[in-house]
């Protein structure tokens, strides 16, 4: 090790009992008040452009909806196959420094929304945007599992979860005053603020310490070794599945609520804030005692009960009068986002247990593929499903659900049996 570095076992010395996360909502620990800090900035600013982007191009530039959702779905899609190459390059060498370069590089590239204004310049500025930050996600994953250690990855992946919550309600107010302006250099505030946050938030990397690169590869061993371990492979796959209901509760909510109950539609909005609150203020909370793999797994089992109870909950809303669908959509998303938060831990604790400490880089970014999967299969899916099949579909959804969860078990033993 050369001097100035510092090893992740240096960092993080086993303990018996890990130190407390959290002192009055700020991370005891220097390095994870860095990594919180960096999430807030970075978070706020995707909030304030994801509430301003649709309806500047659209409105403001002139492109068609059809030309901004393909541009998103294409980005998006290249974005997907960049976790893994750039997860291991954060391995190989050094994660601090390559998530430092490609947090950076993602803030300027999103200043190109200052003037893209055709198809081909906003497709070009979103994909390399998109790739860059689903990149960095897997150096940061894996830069978290290797530095909060003591069975703190899970919990501080919730801290940060909750904290992401709060960011982009904050940047969403922000977009929201945009809006209520609704001039073009109030648009371009929003993405220059955005892109500004995201080149601090890389530059924050500085203060972080530098981890050593993983050792080079044995003769004969696979570059991407992820990508042969069958066993997490198995579990990234039944994740993505699980991982559906998000998109249950993003794209069919709305749907069901306006075509399927008396409920007036605000409720979309009512159900998308308790949610919010929800996980911002008990998040954290819903993944103590999770802080090994089979913890995970059984949390995992858990949460999915959770979430399929509440999409049985959310169906009988149907045919009710509008008090009582006000009432069983609350009492169901209420259930859903109990199953949400704890479903959430025990896959952080699965794919940050299974994965080799010296390779979590590609393995976080693999483990990534699962969610990006799942919202590329799942609207059609849940679409055919809750709305057009009706109730029965809700049953059906929550029911692939939980069996991804249930099978998760003899998967993860498969999986420890291999390490």
């Amino acid at each position: 090790m050369t001097e100035g570095t510092v090893g992740a076992e240096e960092i993080r010395p086993p303990a018996a009992v890990p130190p407390r996360l959290t002192r009055r909502g700020i991370p005891t620990d220097p390095s994870l008040r860095v990594l919180a800090l960096g999430t807030f900035v970075n978070r706020a600013g995707t909030g304030a452009t994801t509430t301003t982007f649709a309806l500047f191009f659209t409105q403001e530039v002139g492109l068609a909806a059809t030309d901004v959702g393909l541009i998103l779905s294409v980005a998006t899609l290249v974005a997907m196959f960049g976790q893994v190459p750039l997860g291991h390059l954060g391995d190989t060498r050094g994660p601090r420094e390559v998530m430092r370069a490609l947090t950076v590089a993602a803030g300027v590239a999103l200043l190109g929304l200052l003037v893209a204004r055709s198809f081909w310049p906003l497709l070009l500025v979103m994909t390399v945007s998109n790739l860059l930050f689903f990149g960095n996600g897997a150096v940061r994953n894996g830069y978290i599992a290797q530095v909060a250690t003591g069975g703190r990855g899970v919990q501080f992946k919730a801290y940060l979860r909750a904290v992401t919550n709060v960011a982009m309600s904050l940047g969403a107010m922000l977009g929201g005053l945009a809006l209520l302006v609704d001039r073009t250099w109030a648009y371009l505030a929003v993405f220059a603020f955005d892109g500004l946050a995201t080149i601090a938030t890389g530059l924050l990397c500085t203060r972080l310490p530098h981890l050593e690169p993983a050792p080079a590869r044995a003769a004969g061993e696979p570059r991407l070794a992820v990508l042969r371990d069958r066993p997490f492979v198995a579990i990234t796959l039944l994740n993505g599945l699980v991982a559906m209901h998000f998109v249950v509760m993003e794209l069919a909510i709305p749907l069901w609520i306006a075509s399927h109950t008396d409920a007036p539609h605000s409720m979309v909005a009512v159900l998308l804030v308790l949610n919010t609150v929800v996980v911002a203020l008990f998040q954290v909370r819903m993944t103590r005692g999770v802080d090994d793999v089979l913890s995970s797994v059984r949390a995992m089992v858990v949460g999915c009960v959770w979430i399929a109870t509440g999409f049985v909950i959310v169906s009988f809303s149907d045919g009710a009068g509008a008090a009582v669908a006000i009432v069983l959509l609350v009492l169901g998303a209420s259930v859903h986002v109990v199953g949400e938060m704890i479903s959430s831990g025990g896959q952080w604790g699965i794919s940050m247990g299974l994965a080799p400490m010296d390779r979590q880089g590609q393995y976080q970014g693999f483990a990534s593929l699962g969610f990006s999967i799942s919202n590329v299969i799942a609207p059609t899916l849940i679409t055919l499903l809750c709305i057009e099949w009706g109730r029965p579909g809700w049953w059906v959804m929550g029911g692939l659900v939980l069996a991804a969860g249930v099978l998760q078990v003899p998967v993860c033993r498969w999986a420890l049996r291999t390490r």
